[in-house]
């Protein structure tokens, strides 16, 4: 999401600035971003071939996480 946020606002600036059209560059822009949204918002099988496998509530009980003690974060 972030590499074709950022390939389409550098393209847009390129753009704009080349044909000195503030209204061009806005468009380019929006439509990078309709773009980024089309790609990453819907529910694509390629983003579930490898699925994350999560603990059960009872086995995650028995591995309570680590606690984080206060006086380790300390300056002085």
């Amino acid at each position: 999401m972030q590499v074709l946020l950022v390939t389409s606002a550098v393209a847009a600036f390129l753009v704009g600035y080349v044909r000195t059209d503030f209204q061009l560059m806005l468009l380019i822009y929006a439509g990078g971003g309709v773009l980024t949204a089309l790609v990453t918002v819907p529910n694509w099988a390629f983003f579930n071939r490898n699925p994350l496998k999560w603990l059960d509530a009872a086995e995650a009980e028995r591995h309570p996480r680590p606690q984080v003690s206060a006086a380790r974060g300390g300056r002085g």
